[in-house]
């Protein structure tokens, strides 16, 4: 289970468990509606130093996210751009952008997660305040993500709105899910003033690179296959292309190659299994390395080592409880 601070009193207390993080699909999309259909808005407080490999894995979702740093430094990726967070500072992610999010500082790396749909504010059906402030950034081409540093003015107000209702959805006062809608008008208020482009007459849809539409789908076809033999040449035939043109927008996208994808997915199919599964007695770790697609132990091991620092026997006797099973799903 994740931990979530909470406020009494004007005072910050000690983290209370979680149960209710985000589960995911497999194929990379949040499974489920943030919040409630009345209040799609969900909260959240992570420790990245518990997650594996100190990363929240690729993924994307309707929904608009807004990171606020703790404590550390966060590395956040898109799929064209990288970005360095630090206290005092956030960032914000649009709808259905393909992300990550890394601690640059392993030893500590705590950040506040807010997520929201924008129908929240503006409603479910296009009306006149959904065409003149919603649609324009929804269909920005050029707005994936936009960091926040209260050393600027302009975005320390819409900082400040992001706290209060942070702190609104900490304490749950009678009535907090007004005033958090209340806190993201003034936070959308100040975004919309702050990118004046948009408040022209809405773009044509959000241009989402090819190079993402490609890797999404080899993504998805990586996990459905990653415990069968995978070859290049079928990652990518997954979407059409040749197995040069795959590791290019792999490398583009990811910073990596298509079988480095592969390799880290077993690898943390392994220690989900590990964790959710413990059987008495366990599974052997040749047989877990067959059952996520490895049909070498020896290989298995080295990868294991390489990326986690340690045995998959040690991981299994010394680890498993340390990383919440919630959060290894956000991974």
């Amino acid at each position: 289970m994740s931990k979530i601070l909470t406020v009494k009193d004007g005072k910050t207390e000690e983290p209370i468990d979680r149960q209710d993080w985000i589960e995911t699909y497999g194929n990379l999309y949040e499974k489920k509606t943030f919040g409630t259909l009345d209040y799609p808005v969900n909260l959240y407080y992570l420790d990245l130093h518990k997650s594996y490999m100190n990363r929240i894995r690729w993924h994307w979702h309707e929904e608009m996210e807004i990171i606020i740093i703790n404590d550390g430094i966060a590395e956040i990726a898109t799929d064209d751009a990288t970005y360095h967070i630090t206290p005092g500072q956030g960032i914000i992610i649009n709808q259905n952008v393909m992300h990550s999010i890394y601690s640059v500082d392993k030893n500590n790396c705590t950040f506040y997660s807010i997520v929201f749909h924008p129908d929240f504010l503006f409603g479910h059906k296009v009306g006149p305040l959904h065409a003149q402030f919603l649609l324009p950034v929804q269909s920005s081409r050029f707005f994936k993500a936009m960091v926040l540093d209260e050393k600027d003015s302009h975005q320390e107000r819409m900082l400040d709105a992001l706290n209060d209702a942070i702190a609104a959805n900490l304490a749950k006062p009678f009535g907090y899910e007004i005033a958090t809608k209340g806190h993201l008008c003034r936070f959308w208020a100040e975004l919309i003033s702050k990118l004046p482009q948009m408040t022209a007459a809405p773009t044509p849809p959000a241009h989402v690179s090819l190079d993402e539409q490609r890797v999404k789908q080899a993504m998805l076809f990586i996990r459905m296959h990653h415990a069968e033999p995978i070859s290049l040449e079928e990652i990518a035939g997954s979407v059409h292309i040749s197995k040069s043109e795959c590791c290019r927008c792999f490398s583009r996208t990811l910073q990596m190659t298509p079988f480095e994808y592969l390799m880290k997915y077993r690898i943390f199919e392994a220690t989900r299994k590990m964790a959710q599964s413990p059987q008495e007695p366990p599974m052997s770790i040749a047989d877990l390395a067959m059952s996520v697609g490895f049909n070498n132990t020896s290989y298995f091991n080295k990868l294991f080592k390489k990326y986690l620092g340690c045995t998959p026997t040690y991981y299994r006797t010394h680890k498993i409880g340390l990383m919440p099973e919630s959060d290894m799903q956000r991974l």
